[in-house]
C-alpha cells in the first residue's frame, strides 16, 4: 500500500512499544545466529534509530557480531564508525560482542 500526501501530512512516529517490539525481535533472531539481525542492530544504535541514542559501543559490537558470520556491509560499518572511537572504546566493543557469543552459543 502507497501511502498518498494526505495520508503523509497526518503521519505520526510509530508508537515507542512498535520500536521496541521491532528491537526485541532483531535480538531474538541474532540469537538464533540471524547475521542480518546483528546488522540492523548495529545500524540502528550507529544512527540513534528507532528513539535511541546514538551508541557506538553498542554498533561496534552488533557490527562485528555480523562481519564474523560473513557479512561484508557489517564489516565495512565496522570499519567506519571505528574511525570515531577510541581503542578503549573499541576494546570494550570486542569484549561485549565476545561476552555475547559466550552467552549465546548455540549447542549443536
Amino acid at each position: 500500500m502507497r501511502l498518498t500526501a494526505i495520508e503523509t501530512a497526518d503521519a505520526q512516529p510509530a508508537p515507542a512499544n512498535i520500536a521496541d517490539i521491532t528491537i526485541a525481535r532483531l535480538i531474538g533472531d541474532a540469537t538464533q545466529g540471524d547475521a542480518e539481525a546483528c546488522y540492523e542492530l548495529g545500524v540502528i544504535w550507529s544512527t540513534g534509530g528507532h528513539g535511541l541514542d546514538c551508541d557506538l559501543i553498542e554498533a561496534h559490537q552488533w557490527f562485528n557480531l555480523a562481519a564474523a558470520q560473513g557479512h561484508q556491509e557489517a564489516a565495512w560499518c565496522r570499519a567506519d564508525i571505528s574511525d570515531e572511537m577510541t581503542a578503549r572504546e573499541i576494546a570494550e566493543a570486542q569484549r561485549r560482542a565476545r561476552q555475547w557469543l559466550s552467552d549465546h552459543r548455540r549447542v549443536a
